[in-house]
């Protein structure tokens, strides 16, 4: 979820797993004994009833035939209770909340993954469809529209929160939208369900955003003795380096990124990470006040990064004087003085 401009983030990624099967919770009701409240004394030992005997009576004094039939009426009562029940109490999570968001119409939850559909599959169909169109408008919007893709992926995790790709969906747009703290909490979440050690980069730079950079560190150091893979390596430095700025300790960011530089080769690890290190790299030189070699590592990680992803050629234009001021309302106030009239 890295920010344009931004080199300290670690990058968001997508999930192409598949969670296993898991067993429903609970089991089946015992049915409730039958007749257990219409059970009539026997009289025993009395002759036939005469029409001025008196009718036995309850610890209240009332009548206790008349107990007995206001009994039948509570239970037959609560038996049309039950039967009358709305469908959506007998299948929790259909029935939309007031405070999510509406699904639009024509949401095409053939565009998930394959190995996404296959964990949905673990969900009643009806309730999957549902969860399975909450995860596709969140990923629609989660670049645009953090806040609101946040409050799909909530919908979603409302109702199947035992699925990873669900948390992790709920975990990636809180990210997307500030919410460091939730997010913290799923990638935690996430971490447990599926033993994965791959969210310590984010779960260190949701630390640092909380302003924890002494936990963000902790978590690098966990990091070195899991093993990560190089690309996500390469993004718990860029972290660690940013806590340790956050710290004030930056010689020792520069001397980290500065290693790492050394060693990140692009034949090797992804392109667009050893880019974001360069990047990293250059932008720690340039708070030292080291604008050449600054730019010559802006320039580096341009040329690893052809789809922009970070700013890098823009702080090189900076850095070499090119500056292009560009006022959005002033270019549409020219558009339409050119219109024809």
């Amino acid at each position: 979820m890295a920010e344009q401009g931004r080199s300290d983030r670690p990058r968001r990624g997508g999930s192409e797993r598949a969670g296993a099967s898991r067993p429903r919770a609970g089991g089946a009701k015992q049915p409730p004994a039958k007749g257990s409240d219409q059970r009539f004394r026997q009289q025993r030992g009395r002759g036939p009833e005469r029409h001025d005997d008196r009718q036995r009576r309850d610890s209240a004094g009332r009548p206790e035939n008349n107990r007995l039939e206001r009994r039948g009426d509570r239970q037959r009562r609560e038996a049309s209770d039950r039967t009358s029940r709305p469908a959506e109490s007998a299948r929790p999570g259909l029935a939309r909340r007031k405070n999510e968001p509406p699904l639009p119409e024509g949401v095409d939850s053939r565009s998930l993954h394959a190995a996404v559909r296959a964990e949905l599959r673990s969900l009643p169909k009806e309730l999957a469809e549902i969860v399975a169109a909450h995860l596709v408008v969140a990923g629609q919007l989660v670049d645009d529209d953090p806040e609101l893709a946040y409050a799909h992926a909530e919908a979603a995790r409302r109702r199947a929160a035992r699925l990873p790709i669900v948390r992790e969906a709920a975990a990636e747009t809180a990210y997307a939208a500030g919410r460091y703290d939730v997010a913290l909490s799923e990638f935690r979440a996430l971490r447990r369900m599926t033993g994965s050690q791959d969210y310590l980069p984010v779960m260190a730079d949701c630390e640092r955003a909380l302003g924890r950079p002494h936990n963000a560190i902790k978590l690098a150091r966990e990091a070195d003795r899991v093993g990560l893979d190089p690309a996500l390596r390469i993004e718990m430095i860029i972290v660690e380096a940013g806590a340790r700025r956050d710290l004030g300790q930056d010689h020792e960011a520069r001397r980290i990124l500065e290693r790492a530089v050394a060693l990140a080769r692009p034949e090797d690890i992804s392109p667009i990470a050893v880019a974001r290190l360069r990047y990293a790299y250059a932008d720690a030189l340039l708070d030292a006040g080291k604008e050449s070699e600054a730019r010559q590592w802006f320039a580096a990680a341009a040329t690893l990064d052809p789809d922009h992803e970070t700013d890098a050629q823009q702080r090189v234009d900076e850095l070499d004087g090119f500056m292009i001021d560009y006022d959005e309302d002033d270019e549409a106030g020219n558009q339409s003085s050119n219109e024809p009239r």
